[in-house]
């Protein structure tokens, strides 16, 4: 049994290598795209479907003829009568179907249902990676990774549901028509009216349903985000004492849903009593009119019996259907809501013919005539020019929104430059791929960002390899083995496989910051960037670590944003950035002597810090 599953399941590979690109922007075309290469599993499910449900409804038309068939025939005789009949009914229901019925379940379960919403998944997160940091500031993490899940969930349900159900039913309803003008076509009446009359139904209230859905997937990912931003930042909320301020904020989000769902709910109701109300009038016409022409000799008794049972088969079906159909709009709204985030395109594309860095890589890095802006009209560097020689030591001091920063993120290409160009050993990074050209990075940030996997995950990071000496080696040039060792978690991991929690939570400023420089030694690029590395660390540590990366930062284009003096001592050229220009250049000596900016910030510094 294991390996019919094992078969069944792997018909649809879960995790394809191939990324599909960048998704449409329009429903049908979005829905079409992902669901190339699992049309001939679908069309088969169809075909399967379509079956069960001719099969299910010819049920009906042999339960007539059996009333019939024994009215009319001799217990002795009946059997040798209809023995032919009999075994084709036979067959039909104890082969024929039963084996449609495991394939069907087997394609659309085992091969369909989980690895298709999968692939979708894989698929958009892939492609949400490669999103700039302008797309993920302006959104909740939270609430994108909600409309992942929901749109993925959505697509699956909507294709699926629209092809079991709409396929199930055109047969199912084809199929008792016919069956119902064998018998006399006056029968079929009252169903053909019943299907104009709730197809006007469905069109009246489906596409109200599809905008609330809409409404209602937009409303639940906010709801989520705010959620999930307090779970996050849970620190700063007890912090300041915000637990009555952050459930305010979250109530909001969630009145916005219910309020939304009420929306919807009032449709359905609306629905469901008008389907009702059609489904009453279906039941006493047809048993009327199946009277009335057994009464006039036009139908048998079998005829009246296979009427009767269609209309209440149809009556059953009728309110699943209406549920089903509201289910496949409502997932069609949310889908439609998704494509806003997930379709969106890439603000930072990788060119469609890269060109390659020489190897080794030098790390030369230069602006030129560079002018970028956050907001539109209001630069933050213009006509900017600056080179960083190969294995230069160069550090940048400047007041707050100096431009530091940003800097940073344009040599990473985080964004593109409005005029001028950013090069790495004389290549625009707008000709590499995103990956080479960061590959050639590593980066201590003042705040550093840690993943909610284990140390040993943490410091590997950046590279390929998980050597334990290698990472343990790191970890001592960081300074961190002593405290990494004490380490523990929830799980019973200890030491290097200890969980460091959402965004290392669980270690102190200093502890993350040592995890950090340890991934930079790790890592081993020829570029370090240090956005004043040292800055959570006790002057004690801050000695034993700057001596270390004095050995890392030995034969390597180095780049030190400082607020603490003791990150400028090793640095071969100082450069003073006010309001995106360069307003001074020199060794510290140089600066000093020559009374400028650098000198008052200097003057003002108290305990290391160089204020604003």
């Amino acid at each position: 049994m294991e390996k019919l599953w094992r078969f069944f399941e792997r018909l649809v590979p879960p995790f394809p290598a191939k990324s599909k690109g960048e998704p449409p922007a329009g429903l049908v075309r979005f829905i079409f795209f992902y669901t190339s290469g699992l049309w001939k599993f679908l069309l088969l499910i169809a075909c399967l479907t379509a079956l069960m449900a001719a099969g299910e409804a010819l049920f009906f038309s042999c339960m007539g003829l059996l009333v019939d068939w024994t009215a009319d025939a001799q217990p002795q005789a009946f059997f040798a009568r209809h023995s032919h009949s009999l075994w084709t009914m036979l067959i039909l229901a104890a082969v024929v179907l039963p084996v449609a019925t495991i394939l069907h379940s087997l394609i659309l379960h085992q091969s369909v249902s989980g690895n298709f919403p999968m692939q979708i998944r894989w698929q958009v997160h892939r492609y949400m990676l490669g999103q700039s940091l302008t797309f993920f500031s302006d959104e909740f993490a939270g609430r994108v990774a909600n409309k992942v899940m929901q749109t993925a969930q959505a697509v699956r349900t909507s294709v699926l549901k629209l092809i079991d159900v709409l396929v199930h039913m055109l047969v199912y309803l084809a199929t008792m028509i016919y069956m119902l003008a064998e018998a006399d076509l006056t029968l079929a009446l009252p169903l053909v009216v019943w299907l104009i009359a709730y197809s006007c139904a469905i069109f009246y209230f489906i596409p109200r349903l599809r905008k609330q859905a809409q409404v209602q997937a937009d409303t639940r990912s906010d709801m989520v985000g705010r959620i999930v931003d307090s779970y996050v930042n849970i620190s700063t909320v007890k912090l300041f004492g915000g637990k009555g301020r952050e459930t305010k904020y979250a109530r909001a989000g969630m009145e916005g849903f219910i309020k939304a769902e009420y929306g919807a709910l009032r449709i359905l109701t609306l629905f469901d009593v008008s389907v009702q109300l059609l489904n009453y009038a279906l039941l006493i016409s047809t048993t009327a009119l199946a009277l009335y022409l057994w009464h006039v000799a036009a139908v048998t008794s079998g005829g009246i019996a296979v009427a009767v049972a269609i209309a209440i088969r149809i009556i059953n079906m009728s309110r699943w259907m209406m549920w089903e159909v509201g289910a496949i709009f409502e997932n069609i709204g949310t889908v439609y809501d998704g494509i806003h985030t997930i379709a969106k395109p890439l603000g930072i594309k990788d060119p469609p013919q890269p060109k390659t860095l020489p190897q080794p890589v030098r790390g030369e890095l230069a602006l030129k005539q560079v002018t970028f802006a956050y907001v539109k009209g209001k630069p933050i560097l213009q006509d900017f020019n600056l080179l960083i020689k190969p294995g230069e030591k160069l550090g940048i001091v400047g007041p707050s929104g100096a431009g530091k920063t940003t800097i940073i993120n344009l040599l990473l290409r985080f964004y593109d430059v409005e005029q001028g160009e950013v090069t790495i050993d004389g290549i625009n990074v707008k000709d590499l791929l995103q990956d080479e050209l960061r590959d050639c990075f590593a980066m201590v940030a003042q705040d550093p960002s840690l993943m909610h996997r284990t140390v040993r995950e943490n410091i590997s990071y950046g590279t390929s390899t998980m050597d334990a000496n290698a990472i343990q080696q790191a970890a001592q040039a960081a300074d961190a083995l002593s405290f990494i060792e004490q380490l523990s978690d929830y799980r019973g991991g200890r030491g290097f496989e200890t969980m460091v929690g959402e965004r290392g939570v669980r270690l102190s400023g200093g502890q993350r910051q040592r995890i950090a420089l340890a991934r930079v030694v790790m890592k081993d690029a020829p570029i370090l960037i240090l956005d004043e590395a040292t800055s959570a660390l006790d002057s004690e540590s801050e000695q034993i670590i700057q001596e270390n990366l004095g050995k890392v930062m030995h034969g390597r284009t180095v780049i030190a944003i400082a607020h603490r003096l003791s990150t400028l001592a090793q640095m071969d050229r100082i450069v003073v950035i006010d309001s995106g220009r360069i307003v001074e250049s020199g060794t510290q000596a140089q600066l000093l002597q020559a009374g400028g900016l650098f000198a008052r910030l200097w003057q003002r510094q108290t305990g290391g810090f160089i204020g604003n």
